[in-house]
């Protein structure tokens, strides 16, 4: 929340600014997810989504049925095999989620100043005087005066594809609004968002439930994105549900918070979730337009602080359509990165627009000169001041191991780890340089078959601002002798070398349990 998060030299010379960066292997230390759908997902835009940067894998179940994107995730699959760059895969879910059904799929107009009717009469067409949807306690929930919102994709800022409505009466189960604005609704399916309106929908609808338990099993999720999240009773009545459902204990739930109520009960979920998204769309129509840039610093500040990572979303919606970002998304990118976010979220851009590999190239260039002048040192002091003391014994290792880094002006951060919480905290300092965290599998049993841990957390760590795995040779144990940890380490050095993060002369930092010690050790390499 303080300013001078920007590390900028004194005197600034203007030129300077427009001195091409150094090319790197990682193109940001920030993470991006990607939305696959119509406009992504050949086997040639994938690859380059991966090669530009993508790291995580959104599939969206507000569209489309589990055969399309089982199809659209075996592409992913060939892609990662080609590029050899790992990708986590996103489940997200459609939860509270109101939608206007226009069966016959005709183009709707709306005029500013016309009356339309809502109804919860699904089988009446939908027109431009009446629009059926998908919830019957609309009528019970808002009163005279409430604001509506309708678009087929909620709300980009253009708003001749969404309409805003105002509630004029309400008539039994049917409630009538006036239009504020003229627009056209094209598409089956528009999402309703009714503003600071609470709705009586599950948060984990059965539809929802079914596409986990078969979708989601089957292809081992690593992460479910728990839309309109609004309670921290939400992401537990999900976490007990996954936990039941075949292989998924070990998937992370990541609480979308898309309105007023997700703010107000924020910090119990936080508690709660293994990661915060920042629905900007939905909060954009939920909140006053001067309050989104506080609640988005607040809660990035609360996230960075508890060592949770942070997604944002709708940053650079004009590239649905464009080569270019505007000025104003391209800052709004940069900011997300100065303010702490982890990864940034691309949905319309990347699903349905015109230059998914484009967007992704230019979002990765903007956090990368954005972490340039990310104000680390400030950061990480007010990150031990917030931790307190005394420290746990990892958190002051993972400190430890940041500091003695920066000190040393290391190339790099090697992490040993098997369940990737030691990397995820060492992360959290938000270090300077990459941290390779070497994820160590274990071998487990439930007497019947043996199987190993390792993918999933290595997966993981792909959402992780700074944080880069790689899956270590299962002999080698994570807390053993020195002479197998030498040869996983020389794994780890020649992986950086070969990515050209490491070099002959460079400092790395290596963290590891050697027995029941944990040790940071500086080592400097020869030629």
């Amino acid at each position: 929340m303080h300013s001078s998060h920007l590390l900028l030299e004194e005197p600034i010379r203007m030129a300077s600014i427009l001195e091409p960066s150094k090319p790197s292997f990682f193109p940001a230390m920030t993470k991006i997810v990607g939305t696959l759908g119509p406009k992504s997902r050949s086997v040639e835009v994938i690859s380059g989504c991966l090669k530009a940067g993508m790291s995580v894998a959104r599939f969206d179940f507000s569209w489309g049925d589990p055969e399309y994107h089982q199809e659209t995730l075996e592409t992913l699959k060939n892609a990662v095999k080609n590029t050899k760059k790992l990708c986590a895969v996103m489940l997200d879910t459609v939860g509270a989620e109101m939608q206007v059904v226009n069966k016959s799929e005709k183009a709707i107009s709306l005029q500013a100043d016309a009356f339309v009717v809502l109804t919860p009469h699904h089988d009446q067409e939908a027109t431009s005087e009446l629009l059926p949807i998908n919830f019957d306690g609309l009528s019970k929930a808002v009163k005279k005066g409430d604001t509506i919102f309708v678009g087929q994709y909620l709300f980009t800022g253009s708003e001749t594809t969404s309409v805003w409505l105002e509630v004029s009466e309400v008539k039994g189960e049917d409630v009538v609004c006036v239009c504020k604005n003229s627009a056209t609704l094209a598409g089956s399916l528009f999402t309703l968002h009714a503003s600071q309106v609470h709705i009586e929908l599950p948060t984990l609808s059965d539809r929802d439930k079914e596409v986990i338990s078969t979708w989601g099993v089957q292809n081992k999720i690593d992460f479910l994105s728990l839309s309109y999240t609004r309670h921290a009773e939400d992401v537990r009545q999900a976490r007990e549900f996954l936990s039941k459902t075949g292989d998924l204990s070990q998937t992370q739930i990541f609480a979308k918070i898309e309105n007023v109520e997700g703010l107000n009960h924020f910090d119990e979920i936080l508690q709660e979730a293994d990661g915060i998204i920042l629905s900007r769309g939905n909060l954009g129509i939920d909140l006053p337009p001067e309050k989104v840039f506080l609640f988005q610093k607040a809660a990035l500040y609360k996230c960075n602080m508890a060592g949770k990572p942070a997604v944002l979303t709708r940053v650079v919606d004009s590239m649905t359509d464009n080569l270019r970002p505007t000025r104003a998304e391209a800052t709004d990118v940069a900011n997300a990165v100065l303010d702490g976010s982890d990864a940034i979220l691309l949905g319309a851009e990347t699903l349905r627009g015109l230059y998914p590999v484009e967007t992704i190239s230019i979002v990765g260039k903007i956090c990368s000169e954005a972490e340039k002048v990310f104000n680390q040192d400030l950061y990480f002091k007010r990150t031990v001041k917030y931790v307190g003391e005394p420290m746990t014994h990892l958190e002051s290792i993972a400190s430890s191991a940041v500091r003695a880094a920066i000190k040393v002006k290391a190339s790099v951060i090697i992490c040993f780890t098997s369940s990737g919480r030691a990397a995820r905290l060492i992360a959290k300092y938000r270090p300077t340089m990459p941290v390779l965290s070497v994820v160590i599998p274990r071998l487990k049993t439930n007497q019947l078959k043996w199987s190993f841990t390792g993918a999933f957390e290595a997966r993981q760590s792909l959402i992780v601002r700074g944080l880069f795995p790689m899956l270590a040779d299962p002999r080698h144990p994570a807390e053993s002798t020195n002479a197998t940890n030498e040869s996983v380490l020389k794994v780890a050095l020649d992986h950086g070398k070969v990515s050209g993060v490491i070099k002959s002369h460079d400092r790395v930092v290596v963290c590891q349990k050697v027995g029941d010690a944990s040790v940071v050790k500086i080592i400097e390499l020869e030629d």
